[in-house]
């Protein structure tokens, strides 16, 4: 009983909460660590330090305001790719991620794609974004402006590839690359 006379002189009486339920989180969670499951097989690794669910928002989503690590797994629960990234919006009925500000995806492959914004659609097996990207691969940096690819990011492409491209000096190289009659 203590408790509550101590805590009373905080609480408003007789106001009404602000802003319409479609505006308010059904949830609001920290420290998240979560799995998430398709048909019963683990599929992804979710830790974030907040997560916010909006059920009843225009277009339902899931706000992680403070970043996101993701994890995605294969069938023997092995890593094989990862997303970090300082904020993002999962737009649960369309199945569309929206990764913003320091995105960082890695594939099975090894590569570093890196992004102010990727834009993962579930639905189309699609990740792009029309901003700059630098794809880090085992011998080489690739940058560029737009991108396109599969979620597993192992098939893509650089919209506007930008930087310095090496050429391989070998002479059936050169042969194959460059017209002999110029």
């Amino acid at each position: 009983m203590l408790f509550f006379v101590g805590c009373s002189s905080s609480i408003k009486k007789g106001g009404a909460l602000s802003g319409s339920r479609d505006s308010v989180p059904v949830m609001v969670t920290y420290d998240v660590n979560t799995v998430i499951s398709d048909s019963g097989v683990t599929r992804y690794r979710v830790t974030s330090p907040e997560w916010a669910v909006y059920d009843r928002a225009a277009e339902p989503c899931w706000i992680f305001p403070k970043g996101l690590h993701l994890e995605k797994f294969d069938e023997n629960l092995d890593v094989y790719a990862k997303v970090d990234a300082d904020s993002a919006i999962y737009f649960s009925n369309l199945e569309i991620w929206h990764l913003v500000g320091h995105v960082n995806a890695m594939n099975v492959e090894g590569e570093h794609f890196e992004s102010e914004l990727l834009i993962v659609s579930q639905k189309e097996d699609r990740v792009y974004t029309d901003k700059f990207i630098k794809i880090t691969q085992k011998k080489r940096i690739i940058n560029g402006t737009g991108f396109e690819s599969n979620q597993n990011l192992s098939r893509y492409t650089i919209l506007n590839p930008q930087g310095v491209f090496p050429i391989d000096d070998d002479e059936d190289a050169a042969a194959d690359s460059l017209d002999s009659t110029l």
